[in-house]
């Protein structure tokens, strides 16, 4: 374990990730994987790192810290861009459409550098629209960059998937957020993006010594330096998913581009058949829904061997409230407002705009608003954020059933 920990250590030293003048934030606990990895590369490099692991502090940490490097998940980014749009459509008037327009140039700036990049090997952009982004930088990309505390080099994210809407948004706004690629069997962290050519909607490039490749069936295995000899005394388990060859079996669907950054589809359990025999990879419609809607804090399609989509969907308390406050429903507790007639057709109006560019049986036929967030402490999250989804479906059984009532089977 120490080897591997030390293999992390240098890997991110010597892909450029970790400097010894930085300021790292860590919020990720001590006791998970990427944490100690973490760990790791601060004694390798002696930067300077910050921790403290109170996740409901983390956003008012940023300004406070000023980190230039910071490990995360995806639902920190999407809660800080769920803030800064609710606090600009309650500005209302000229401030919510220059926002929205800054929005727009943000995702098209780094979208269509992203693309000539990997055509020409050159990040550049139509000269209309960098005069259109040079505004939006001066008007609002600034206040975004200081709600991190204004010298975020870059920001590894892991564990699930950032919708790319929003990764663009931020790579737009000068947030670089370099999604990462790692298990508990690999020691964390085995693919990167490099902060020099970073491509959204992807987990990267393997770090050195680490090899990836595609199974027949699309899953992703993995061979290198930071990867587990085998389960603690479950020799049968290990044999499951370690080939003698040395490749591991991760049990994600995957496939790997031309310049070898590889790309994460679904999670292999994840991926479920509908009772009309059509396969679903429940994450890409999470990840949609997350880009169009603001209020959302998490979301899970449900269908496995059902005859249509589902979905559990719990909103942001700190976005909901507000909008709750000038639509008649100023006063009322969370769990109110959640369950009101008011945010049922909010929350419709988006799940329609979702349908709308889904295939027929992925679309979702009903959902459900939670009574309250998923979190840690009800064991809906693990410690990095990521969605438990069979405690999730046990906890709210009741709500699931009640959507497939009297749903004649296909």
């Amino acid at each position: 374990v120490h080897d591997c920990w030390s293999y992390q250590a240098v890997a991110q030293e010597a892909t450029g990730l970790v400097l010894p003048d930085d300021v790292q934030f860590l919020w990720l606990p001590l006791s998970h994987v990427f944490g100690k990895a973490l760990i790791s590369g601060q004694v390798q490099s002696g930067h300077v790192m910050a921790v403290d692991g109170r996740i409901d502090r983390i956003v008012a940490n940023l300004p406070v810290v000023r980190p230039t490097i910071m490990a995360s998940a995806p639902r920190v980014f999407e809660k800080v861009y769920n803030g800064i749009a609710a606090r600009a459509r309650a500005e209302g008037g000229a401030k919510y459409k220059i926002f929205l327009w800054a929005a727009k140039v943000a995702r098209d700036h780094a979208r269509t550098g992203q693309e000539r990049m990997v055509a020409t090997g050159r990040r550049t952009v139509p000269l209309s629209l960098a005069v259109r982004h040079a505004v939006a930088d001066k008007l609002v990309y600034g206040k975004i960059r200081a709600a991190f505390g204004g010298a975020l080099r870059g920001s590894a994210s892991g564990s699930a998937a950032l919708a790319p809407d929003i990764g663009y948004f931020f790579a737009g706004a000068g947030v670089n957020v370099l999604e990462g690629y790692g298990l508990t069997e690999t020691a964390a962290a085995c693919t990167v993006n490099p902060a020099d050519d970073f491509r959204v909607g992807t987990v990267g490039k393997p770090l050195p010594g680490t090899e990836v490749r595609i199974a027949e069936d699309g899953e992703i295995l993995l061979r290198g330096p930071g990867l587990m000899r085998g389960y603690h005394n479950l020799p049968d388990k290990t044999a499951e998913v370690l080939e003698s060859d040395g490749w591991f079996r991760t049990g994600d669907i995957g496939e790997i581009d031309k310049d070898g950054y590889v790309r994460i589809t679904d999670r292999k359990k994840d991926l479920f058949k509908t009772s009309g025999g059509k396969y679903v990879a429940p994450s890409e419609i999470e990840g949609r829904f997350k880009a169009l809607c603001p209020f959302v804090s998490n979301i899970l399609v449900i269908g496995d061997a059902r005859n249509y989509c589902t979905a559990l969907i719990a909103l942001d308390e700190s976005v909901i409230m507000p909008w709750a406050a000038t639509n008649g429903l100023a006063g009322r507790p969370y769990a109110d407002v959640v369950t009101s007639p008011e945010v049922h057709a909010l929350v419709e109006g988006f799940v329609h705009r979702v349908n709308d560019d889904l295939q027929r049986w992925q679309t979702l036929k009903k959902f459900a608003v939670l009574p309250r967030d998923l979190d840690v402490e009800h064991g809906e999250l693990t410690p990095s954020l990521k969605v438990k989804r069979p405690v999730v479906e046990r906890t709210y059984a009741d709500l699931v059933e009640a959507m497939y009532e009297g749903a004649r089977e296909a």
